[in-house]
């Protein structure tokens, strides 16, 4: 909880603070699952009610709800919403110009196929993810382009997403402009170069492993029914678009904020889109099948206004909804220090370095899985927890850096709830492809393998004192307690 601001106490004690997790879960474990629902509602509902209810056990209804509109207007939740809204927009710029035919149809006749095509996707977002340093822009150019273009070739599309969200995790991971990587070199006193060089040897094998894993998975699965692999005509002019999609990527690894990188590359889409008669500038009244910046139609009183522009917007509109919603139960389980009865009762569980390294990749994973957010977990394990635990067992700083990193980009990139899936889920109603969270979930590989790969290194007790020699005499001296150094 911030410091100075008062705790938001509950009837029933601060673990209370947790029900709005609890109730959301569950919820959607209802309508998911026993009602089959895959509508907005589904989310929208589970994630209202998790609101609704714990307001009646909150001991100052006021503060309740300044702690709800506190987190809805936090800059952790209305960043990605801007970014989202942008992010939209170009993204259905460059669906209606038909630049996804056009790749596809490119693939289809140079012969690549559907699981090929998955695993192009899958190391294109990880090369832009590690040199952008952010996971949701390379979402937003994933499924703006490749998830499109790989469903016209018929790769299975639940498959296809969580090549995406992989290739993002891995970037959000390695990349040194990553929030994550920088909070968890922060937290630990560390530089963010060595917490890298040493981080690089699990990204690489979760990579490799992850490689084979996607193609007999996409083999098993066999191409979607659906795709049409088998045409591959296409419209050459669509091919133009790649030079605002280049420029924009450029800037985004360039700036690292993918608002600039949006907001000029929505421009430079429609200077190329509209002159090549891709698409048309102004509808009014029109009955043309060429897509629109901007419509006006219909007649009275229900007269609407259309477009692109339009278009791209509301189609973040049910993203945005969940994560206001999300947002404000996160701060009520902060406020009201339900977070810190986790992180405790982790606490006291840690005898050895062993069990030091497993509590707190539990820490990290937990929360980040509950919040749906990697970084903030990161902040609030790593300083309080994390750190005194690696100097009482003898763990390396960038070993513990590592872990929480590697460990918080698990769960995040992949429960149906979290930003990450929830803002995929949006493209990919936009692309008329449209999937669900639990479609998603288990197909997100390389998160999984990631986590496999760092209990692995656990167990067996590697790179536990990684880099120790990169640290001053002083601060050394604070790991090389002699009863806990590892042999």
């Amino acid at each position: 909880m911030e410091t100075g601001k008062k705790r938001l106490e509950f009837y029933g004690g601060a673990g209370i603070s947790l029900l709005p997790f609890v109730i959301f879960i569950i919820t959607i474990i209802i309508t998911t699952f026993v009602w089959g629902s895959i509508s907005d509602g589904a989310l929208w509902v589970p994630a209202f009610l998790a609101l609704l209810i714990p307001f009646f056990l909150s001991k100052d209804k006021k503060q309740y709800s300044q702690v709800v509109i506190s987190g809805m207007a936090s800059e952790e939740c209305l960043v990605p919403i801007v970014c989202w809204i942008f992010a939209g927009v170009f993204s259905r710029v460059l669906r209606v110009s038909g630049l996804a035919a056009g790749i596809a149809g490119v693939a289809a006749n140079a012969g690549v196929g559907p699981t090929m095509f998955l695993i192009i996707t899958f190391l294109a977002s990880a090369v832009f993810a590690t040199a952008s340093g952010t996971g949701f822009g390379t979402i937003a150019a994933g499924m703006g382009v490749l998830y499109p273009a790989g469903v016209a070739l018929g790769c299975n599309h639940p498959l296809l997403a969580g090549a995406i969200i992989s290739g993002a995790a891995f970037g959000d991971n390695l990349a040194p402009i990553s929030d994550t990587t920088i909070c968890s070199a922060a937290t630990q006193g560390v530089d963010v170069p060595g917490v890298v060089r040493s981080r690089l040897k699990y990204s690489i094998i979760s990579c490799a492993i992850s490689i084979p894993v996607f193609i007999i998975v996409s083999m098993v699965l066999g191409p979607d029914k659906n795709g049409a692999t088998e045409n591959a005509s296409y419209n050459p002019m669509t091919l133009i678009m790649l030079i605002p999609v280049a420029i924009t990527i450029y800037i985004a690894i360039k700036s690292g904020d993918i608002i600039i990188a949006t907001s000029i590359g929505i421009i430079l889409a429609l200077v190329f889109a509209v002159p090549t008669g891709l698409i048309d500038l102004i509808h009014i009244d029109s009955d043309s099948t060429l897509p629109a910046v901007f419509s006006v139609g219909g007649e009275g009183l229900d007269r609407v206004v259309g477009g692109v522009l339009y278009d791209g917007i509301a189609g973040m509109i049910q993203v945005i909804v969940l994560a206001l919603l999300l947002f404000g139960s996160i701060n009520i389980m902060r406020q009201g220090e339900g977070d810190l009865l986790i992180l405790n009762g982790l606490g006291k569980v840690a005898k050895t370095a062993t069990g030091a390294e497993f509590v707190i990749s539990a820490m990290v994973i937990i929360l980040s899985g509950i919040m749906g957010l990697n970084a903030p977990a990161i902040l609030a394990v790593g300083a309080s927890f994390a750190k005194p635990l690696s100097k009482q067992h003898g763990i390396s700083p960038y070993r513990t850096a590592n872990l929480m990193d590697a460990q918080s980009n698990t769960l995040a990139y992949c429960l149906p709830w979290t930003p990450a899936v929830v803002y995929t889920l949006g493209f990919a109603k936009d692309s008329g492809a449209p999937l669900t969270g639990v479609q998603i979930m288990p197909m997100t590989i390389y998160c999984f393998v990631m986590f496999v790969v760092m209990t692995v290194s656990i167990i067996f007790k590697l790179g536990r004192r990684d880099f120790m020699d990169k640290l001053s005499p002083e601060m050394r001296a604070e790991y090389d307690h002699e009863d806990y150094v590892v042999k």
